[in-house]
């Protein structure tokens, strides 16, 4: 059923194994690689189709510069942490109520409860689209991160509850009878019990939203426009129009959106590595 491990494989499969992995590594970071030596060079090699060579000169400190201090970039990135940051806390805390709800009280609905939840996460954006902006539109939350956010939190919230229900339902409800025979209120048991043993949960989940939110453009230009409201996703167009053919420009900046993501994983890569893999080995 489960793929043997390359240890228990034959020599030969091992060989080709090692052989291979470097130029898989090769082949996924090649992209990243390639921005990242854009980045650095001059103009003057794009004009004059030095595009794979090595940099005439090292310009990084210039392109940075231009992208910090004479676009609007800053406000870009500032804009996509006041948009992701509260999203993935009303997401997480929501979900949190929500999936100890459903994972721990049993009554006659919970199931249909649960698939409504669920359900929203099979619905393709692009069928959302009209119908959301309409909203957006009525409700005067067009073109503003206090909208973007709102939606984010209500789209967001049935992935978030099938993770931690079904996390929650993998604790040993001995616990809980235990608080109860104590006289325990229910909110506090969740405060108290359950929450804490949440923790690898909440850290993976977070670092999970955090990514989607991040990186999401589709719900970025349909939403928003212009710098007063647009994240970096988004705001990475207008910046590739500013500066056209300015590659080297274009590639620092998307250097620059893409940190915070990746900066966020490695800060957090032992507890969400602890969240996804709890519970798999007894």
């Amino acid at each position: 059923m489960f793929p043997k491990p390359i240890e228990k494989q034959p020599r030969a499969a091992q060989i080709t194994y090692q052989a291979m992995l470097p130029l898989a590594l090769l082949l996924w970071l090649g992209p990243l690689l390639a921005v990242a030596l854009f980045s650095v060079k001059p103009a003057a090699d794009f004009t004059n189709a030095n595009y794979w060579g090595m940099p005439s000169s090292f310009e990084g400190a210039f392109n940075y510069g231009q992208v910090f201090f004479n676009s609007d970039m800053p406000r870009y990135l500032l804009n996509s942490f006041m948009i992701t940051v509260p999203t993935v806390i009303g997401a997480v805390a929501l979900s949190c109520m929500t999936g100890f709800a459903l994972g721990i009280y049993k009554f006659k609905s919970n199931l249909w409860i649960f698939f409504m939840f669920v359900a929203g996460n099979f619905v393709p954006f692009q069928i959302l689209m009209v119908p959301v902006r309409d909203l957006t539109l009525q409700l005067g939350l067009y073109n503003t991160k206090t909208g973007l956010v709102l939606f984010h939190i209500a789209f967001q919230t049935g992935f978030c509850t099938l993770f931690m229900r079904n996390f929650i339902r993998a604790l040993p409800f001995e616990l809980i009878e235990a608080a109860r025979v104590e006289g325990i209120s229910e909110w506090r048991i969740f405060w108290y019990v359950v929450l804490p043993l949440m923790k690898p949960a909440i850290a993976a989940l977070s670092v999970l939203i955090f990514t989607f939110i991040w990186n999401d453009y589709f719900w970025a230009v349909v939403l928003t426009q212009g710098a007063e409201s647009q994240p970096v996703t988004a705001g990475i167009t207008s910046f590739n129009a500013q500066f056209r053919a300015a590659y080297q420009l274009m590639s620092a900046g998307s250097i620059v959106a893409a940190l915070p993501p990746v900066a966020m994983f490695f800060l957090m890569q032992k507890h969400f590595i602890a969240g996804l893999t709890l519970g798999a080995v007894k």
